[in-house]
């Protein structure tokens, strides 16, 4: 008798974990992500049936394959109690369980990050001895806690009341040696504190999270929602889109290629062009007006976060596999507005005779020396989070985080030089393709981020109170 197997699959784009359990022939799969291939190919590789189809709530940075995947097996979908879903599935209680196999998942409500939410608790029947497993999804992570704040009918107190209970009460309840597989890691934007480790333990994150060292409830409601960062404008129609249950992905509109003319013709009616080839290649040419989004990071959330989810898009990249990529990674948190791709990509752009815009790279040691011949005519802006900003920065900078830009932008003198930095150059890049979009010309990215800063042994200051 083989023992029940859990597959994980990461999403390092939207930093998304989900997972597929399977036993004797039948398989569960826990918070799909949009494109459901990868689980029916895993699943008939393995000859499992996928039968069950479980939410741990409805998800707000990314659009879930639940709809699809059901359409596509014949399985059902189960979601907590009071979620709201407008499609067909199971509203699952505390204590509830599903059976298949040697496979034993058992329902723990676990209210909190949100109303519906629900960690899934895992046997092995054939090894009673095996330690057990806790889907927390978005509930407990490595390092941290999901966030309290996206109900529209609770405040964040109140959510983050209901979360320390569903910790203590339900799963700091469990064994020490059981295994824990959220939904998120690092990058999310779903907490603030999360390890780049895709598993821990109970009794490790009772003793290592800072959320679980707090004493009280009362200690634990001011640890979260004190400094809380607002949640992206996005995930609220995130939620309503994955309360519908999203359409199939080959329902997709076909990449239309665009001449450099019909590009400008749009751009010139308000469709925003999206670079996503790599920081060096946008900085030396790009179209004017451009956003630079580069496909090599978290390249969908900072698409969402940044442009919504309606703004009509034309990509440009390396090359066609890059712009259908470009195109899927849009698709998994609901944007579906791309109308093209430039032809040609820039080549085609230069031959219609159309000007580029570029942006100045600046070394780590090229900036020390600007500061100290010409301190009065930099700005150092720092778009890392503040977490970040709190351990270490270039002396002096403004702090804006990266999400928050556009709308602080009169914090910045155009009249002198920003260089902009992050932590390695990511952010920063999107940052300058921002301010010059908005008309900041004099602007300059740092090569390598505060990483390269340190690299070069250069001083750096911690600074006393970072934010805006």
């Amino acid at each position: 008798m083989e023992p029940v197997r859990v597959e994980r699959f990461f999403l390092g784009c939207l930093a998304h974990a989900s997972y597929m359990v399977g036993s004797e022939n039948v398989a569960a799969v826990i918070d799909p992500q949009r494109d459901v291939d990868i689980y029916l190919e895993a699943a008939a590789a393995r000859g499992w049936k996928i039968e069950h189809i479980i939410e741990t709530h409805v998800h707000a940075d990314f659009v879930s394959g639940h709809r699809e995947l059901a359409e596509r097996t014949g399985a059902r979908i189960y979601l907590g109690a009071d979620s709201g879903a407008q499609f067909p599935h199971l509203a699952v209680s505390d204590g509830d369980e599903i059976h298949f196999g040697q496979c034993s998942l058992q329902i723990l409500q676990t209210p909190g990050h949100t109303i519906e939410s629900i960690c899934i608790a895992m046997r092995d029947r054939g090894l009673p001895e095996r330690p057990a497993i806790v889907f927390t999804g978005d509930t407990l992570f490595v390092g941290d806690v999901g966030r309290p704040d996206l109900s529209p009918n609770h405040t964040p107190q109140q959510l983050a009341a209901a979360l320390y209970r569903s910790l203590h009460e339900k799963l700091l309840t469990l064994p020490d040696d059981t295994e824990i597989y959220p939904a998120h890691g690092a990058g999310s934007l779903c907490g603030r504190n999360m390890s780049s480790e895709s598993s821990s333990t109970i009794g490790k994150q009772r003793q290592s999270n800072y959320a679980l060292l707090a004493k009280t409830s009362e200690e634990f409601i001011h640890l979260l929602t004190d400094n809380l960062s607002a949640a992206p404008e996005y995930f609220a129609k995130e939620v309503d889109l994955n309360r519908k249950g999203a359409s199939s992905l080959s329902r997709l509109p076909a990449l239309t290629p665009l001449s450099a003319e019909d590009a400008l013709r749009l751009q010139e009616m308000g469709a925003v062009v999206v670079d996503t080839r790599p920081v060096t290649q946008f900085a030396a040419a790009h179209v004017p007006g451009s956003i630079h989004i580069a496909l090599t990071g978290q390249y969908a959330s900072w698409a969402a976060r940044i442009l919504g989810l309606g703004t009509t898009l034309i990509l440009v990249g390396e090359d066609l596999e890059q712009v259908r990529e470009s195109q899927l990674r849009l698709a998994r948190v609901g944007i579906e507005t791309v109308v093209g791709y430039l032809e040609d990509g820039i080549a085609g752009w230069v031959r219609s005779g159309n000007t580029l815009d570029s942006i100045p790279q600046v070394a780590a040691k090229d900036l020390e020396e600007l500061l100290q011949q010409m301190p009065e005519q930099i700005t150092v802006l720092d778009v890392r989070e503040s977490a970040e900003a709190e351990t270490g920065s270039i002396e002096s900078p403004i702090h804006i985080p990266l999400g928050k830009l556009l709308s602080r932008t009169e914090k910045l003198d155009p009249e002198k030089l920003v260089v902009v930095y992050c932590r390695s150059g990511y952010r920063s890049s999107i940052a300058t393709s921002l301010l010059r979009r908005v008309g900041f010309r004099k602007i300059a990215n740092l090569i390598g981020g505060f990483d390269a800063w340190k690299a070069a042994g250069l001083p750096s200051a911690i600074p006393t109170g970072v934010g805006v």
